[in-house]
């Protein structure tokens, strides 16, 4: 029997109430000078990433679409920023000791790379389930990597019990005044290189990055109108802000803000400041991760993919505005990333599957590859299933997985072969976008 493949582990919330004494009580507040002193502090070692108008994703979408890349940070994620403004402001004795995070994600890299460049040693409490890849990287970046519990909620009393042998002081992964002021670095420098943006499209977790964005934003640009983004599986902070409450949980490839109880902090600053949550499907964030790769020849993950997907699912709110997305990272499973990218080709059409009903003889399945070849399909896969109850005994279901132009090419192919008296009984439909 294989082995079982690793469950997806959320950056759940590590809540007020679990987290370790010490930690600063929230909500407390954060100013445009604390977000500036962070840019100053952070500057030799996080520069500023990239931030470009993409001329082919505002065609997509009717607005003029600026994408910050902070997948391209040294961890390949926003977390960079946060993780080392609060490193920063350790004592000397704290530096000593050390420190320890509870994170399956970004958060963890973030914290493991900084600390290690900082000569800070640090724990990094996982849950059991994490994938191999983020727990060996993590210990590449230099950490002593803990596996506790199932999920990170089951992580946090083993933090704790560590923390209070150690002395370690506890990097929150997103409440904390220090990781929020550095988040909020993001939104400084997409301001300073074009002032004139009218909208801010961020993906919500925890709340650490949009909170500390809307703070710098809306003291430069009191105009501006922001946006938070959520999976619809996990729409905690829709739901606070709204008064009302959804069920939340499942797998989700934006694992990076699945996240069940948002920073008490940054629910108000989104209450306080009129900020509006969009909930988007499974599937717009998975058209946008792929747009992403084929449009900018880059790799985002779903929390990261979140924001162009928000604006694909509301066009109107953006037509024709300069709009700042925030692709916040590209930590993606390769194997998840090669999922999305097959289930595209389907949703477009350029991969298709066609059953053909044919009489149980020699030369039957050549006959109906050789017309699929002849309409320039390219035939990848192939089933035989000759025990359909619902097809005579003398016949067999043909199943061809082709490859197309799309899916007028698919349907045109498909009538090809009911033209040489074939029936297909079934052509895979392209899912809904939602």
């Amino acid at each position: 029997m294989p082995p079982a493949i690793p469950r997806a582990v959320p950056e759940a919330a590590v809540s007020e109430a679990t987290a370790p004494a010490g930690a600063p009580a929230p909500p407390w507040t954060i100013t445009l000078d604390d977000v500036r002193s962070a840019a100053a502090r952070i500057a030799d070692a996080v520069p500023p990433t990239p931030f470009l108008h993409s001329r082919t994703l505002s065609d997509v979408t009717g607005a003029e679409i600026f994408v910050k890349f902070e997948n391209l940070q040294f961890t390949a994620s926003f977390k960079d920023r946060g993780a080392l403004n609060r490193l920063l402001d350790l004592t000397e004795e704290q530096r000593r000791a050390g420190v320890l995070a509870v994170s399956a994600g970004n958060h963890a890299q973030g914290v493991a790379y900084h600390a290690h460049r900082l000569g800070i040693p640090a724990v990094i409490v996982m849950p059991v389930n994490t994938p191999f890849v983020k727990v060996n990287n993590t210990r590449t970046l230099g950490a002593r990597v803990e596996l506790a519990g199932e999920t990170l909620a089951e992580s946090m009393p083993r933090g704790q019990e560590i923390m209070a042998r150690e002395g370690l002081t506890f990097i929150h992964p997103y409440d904390d005044p220090r990781i929020m002021a550095g988040q909020g670095t993001t939104a400084l420098e997409m301001l300073a290189q074009e002032p004139s943006l009218e909208a801010l499209v961020v993906p919500i977790g925890g709340g650490g990055l949009i909170g500390g964005m809307t703070v710098a934003a809306r003291a430069l640009r009191p105009d501006i109108d922001i946006l938070g983004v959520q999976t619809e599986y996990y729409p905690a902070m829709a739901d606070a802000l709204s008064g009302r409450s959804s069920p939340l949980g499942g797998l989700t490839v934006a694992e990076g803000i699945a996240v069940k109880a948002p920073g008490p902090t940054a629910r108000h600053i989104l209450a306080t400041q009129g900020v509006d949550v969009a909930v988007v499907s499974e599937a717009a964030i998975e058209r946008a991760i792929n747009l992403y790769l084929n449009v900018e020849k880059t790799v985002a993950e779903g929390a990261g993919a979140a924001s162009l997907a928000a604006v694909l699912c509301q066009p109107e709110r953006f037509r024709g505005r300069r709009v700042g997305l925030v692709l916040s990272g590209g930590n993606i499973d390769p194997r998840i990333l090669a999922s999305v990218i097959l289930r595209g080709l389907t949703r477009q059409g350029r991969l298709g599957t066609l059953s053909v009903e044919a009489s149980d003889t020699p030369g039957q399945l050549a006959a109906v590859a050789a017309i699929i070849a002849a309409k320039d399909g390219n035939v990848i896969e192939l089933a035989h299933n000759r025990l359909l109850p619902t097809m005579s005994a003398k016949c067999t279901d043909l199943s061809f997985t082709v490859e197309t132009q799309g899916r007028a090419h698919l349907e045109d192919i498909a009538q090809a072969i009911r033209d040489a008296g074939y029936r297909v009984w079934q052509i895979s439909e392209a899912p809904d976008l939602g």
